[in-house]
């Protein structure tokens, strides 16, 4: 779709101009540790915004807690396929939270999250996967939170657990 193509052009010239393409984001462990740096970024100024009021309906966000060994034991199509389940359900809550909150500085913040996941989401859905295409339709582990700040907590442990580790498991077989 367009606004798709539109967001994933964006997410690319944003990871830099020139040389932008996902192999380049899996391979250059800079540019996670960037991501990483902007999620947690986003949680403290969000933490400073003054009177979040508390979801009327709460948002349902993905459990991204994760044993290492397990995760080492799954295949990376697998692994992919979590990311997004995770990643679709972190950009609804967001989505649901901007309608839900007035407040300037909050909707400013859940409007950066939901487009950082949202590129994150469209990135994945297009990598160049044996597999075919994503399929909507999974059932990740959730939870139903009240607090804005719980999705920005939320997003920060995935960027920083099994998306980091999902990428240093690519590089090792994209980047030789």
């Amino acid at each position: 779709s367009p606004p798709g193509l539109l967001l994933l052009t964006s997410f690319l010239l944003h990871v830099e101009e020139g040389h932008a393409s996902p192999t380049r984001l899996v391979c250059d462990s800079r540019l996670i540790q960037k991501y990483i740096g902007e999620a947690k970024d986003m949680e403290k100024k969000v933490g400073q915004c003054q009177a979040l009021p508390a979801l009327g309906c709460p948002a349902v966000l993905p459990l991204v807690n994760f044993s290492l060994q397990q995760w080492k034991c799954k295949s990376s199509e697998s692994k992919r396929r979590e990311i997004l389940c995770d990643l679709a359900l972190l950009v609804g809550a967001a989505a649901g939270a901007q309608g839900q909150v007035t407040q300037e500085c909050g909707a400013r913040q859940l409007g950066q999250l939901y487009r950082h996941a949202n590129s994150f989401l469209l990135l994945l859905q297009t990598f160049g996967w044996e597999a075919g295409p994503w399929e909507p339709g999974c059932s990740p582990h959730s939870v139903e939170q009240t607090h804005v700040t719980s999705i920005f907590l939320t997003y920060r442990k995935l960027v920083q657990g099994k998306l980091s580790f999902f990428f240093h498991n690519l590089a090792k077989d994209l980047c030789k």
